[in-house]
């Protein structure tokens, strides 16, 4: 099974062009994982000084804006950017088009390290927009209107985006990791509606018999839940409102995963990544409430939602839909195998070993940097060839 079952006029035209160019899932894919090789043990070296730091951004925004917005939208526009095709049956980007995406995507990368500040942000915050732009103007020409929301919530990306630079600017007097923060509350709600399409959807067509019927007030609850507790994470001052909602709100994502019956899904790696990794977003819900009542750090919280969810849902979908969307079977090797338990270990490495063992963080970040850096090239080493090269069963894309 694909991303997304494609229409009957999408195998029709003629492969044509450089293959990386094809369809934007392989050069946003190939680059997200290049960036998560290097920048995670990269932040690790600078924060324990053992790599000085030159760039014109302080390490820390660095960091956690481009993990965001670097790594993590790299992915969700190679997604949508595919999945945009196969939802409206119309042409998105390829060729120098998509060239010109992808390489705008790489100089706000490398304009982060070298550039003067104002570049660094112009350059940053094209992309979105003009993925939204795409989306929209296919979405409604095929009256496809279901996937709306998703160019909605790119657009409040940017506007998070457009904050953070204003505030690293001195335009706005505001700590700058608040909006990254809302970057990060729209990524997990990006997560939260793709993952409860694909997620029961994977897990039926791969378990014969298997009926999980859809529940539309338990998913109404769980998006409109998430989402105000989010919010107040945010937009409001710590304290028991903020922690109630957001743990009322694990307790609807544990009740979905559990209609999802994952039990099933043991032997089969490519799905039981996405569970894993899913599970991986109560508990942050669980830690976050607990950090609005002073009971743990928000960075544990932060790093479960962050490496947890984003690193092993991005991981698990970058490994399923390359396959698919390259022809090949949706059958996970040892090598994938070992790569999703490699994040799944710099996610417990990274927030469950320093609330255990807080004397132990330094240890914990090298460790879990290592880890995380380890599954991408793994990724790298099995997908960049076929990354590069033609659909294996001779169809474009």
């Amino acid at each position: 099974m694909q991303l997304i079952k494609p229409r009957s006029e999408l195998s029709s035209a003629a492969p044509a062009g450089w293959p990386l160019l094809r369809l934007g899932f392989r050069p946003f894919y190939l680059g997200a994982a290049l960036f998560a090789v290097l920048a995670v043990p990269a932040w690790v070296a600078v924060l324990l000084g053992w790599l000085p730091w030159r760039a014109p951004v302080a390490p820390l925004p660095w960091h956690a804006h481009e993990m965001l917005y670097g790594f993590a939208v790299a992915v969700i526009t190679g997604f949508l950017l595919t999945a945009g095709k196969a939802w409206t049956g119309l042409a998105t980007p390829r060729g120098a088009w998509l060239g010109l995406l992808a390489g705008l995507w790489l100089a706000a990368r490398l304009a982060a390290l070298v550039a003067p500040y104002a570049v660094y942000a112009v350059l940053d915050l094209l992309l979105l927009p003009l993925v939204a732009a795409v989306l929209v103007d296919r979405l409604l020409r095929a009256g496809n209107r279901r996937n709306l929301p998703l160019v909605a919530l790119l657009l409040l990306l940017t506007a998070a985006n457009a904050v953070f630079h204003a505030a690293m600017l001195g335009w706005l007097a505001l700590d700058p990791l608040r909006p990254l923060h809302g970057g990060l509350a729209l990524v997990v709600m990006i997560e939260c509606v793709i993952a409860g399409r694909i997620v029961p959807a994977f897990t039926m067509s791969a378990t014969p018999g298997l009926q999980l019927h859809p529940r539309p007030g338990l998913e109404r609850a769980v998006l409109a839940t998430t989402a105000l507790g989010l919010a107040l994470w945010v937009l409001a001052p710590p304290g028991l409102p903020t922690a109630l909602v957001l743990g009322a709100a694990a307790a609807l994502h544990l009740a979905r995963q559990w209609h999802w019956q994952p039990w099933r899904t043991r032997t089969r790696p490519l799905l039981w990544i996405l569970h894993a990794a899913y599970a991986w977003l109560p508990l942050g819900l669980v830690l976050l409430a607990l950090a609005m009542a002073g009971v743990v750090a928000v960075s544990a919280g932060l790093h479960a939602l962050a490496v947890g969810a984003t690193g092993g849902l991005i991981l698990g979908m970058v490994t399923r839909t390359a396959r698919g969307h390259t022809g090949r079977p949706l059958q996970a090797t040892r090598a994938e195998t070992v790569a999703y338990g490699l994040v799944l270990l710099a996610a417990a490495l990274r927030v469950l070993l320093p609330l255990a063992a807080p004397q132990w963080l330094a240890a914990a970040l090298v460790a879990a940097a290592l880890a995380w850096s380890a599954a991408f090239a793994i990724y790298l080493v099995v997908y960049t060839p076929w990354l590069l090269a033609p659909r294996a069963d001779g169809r474009d894309g």
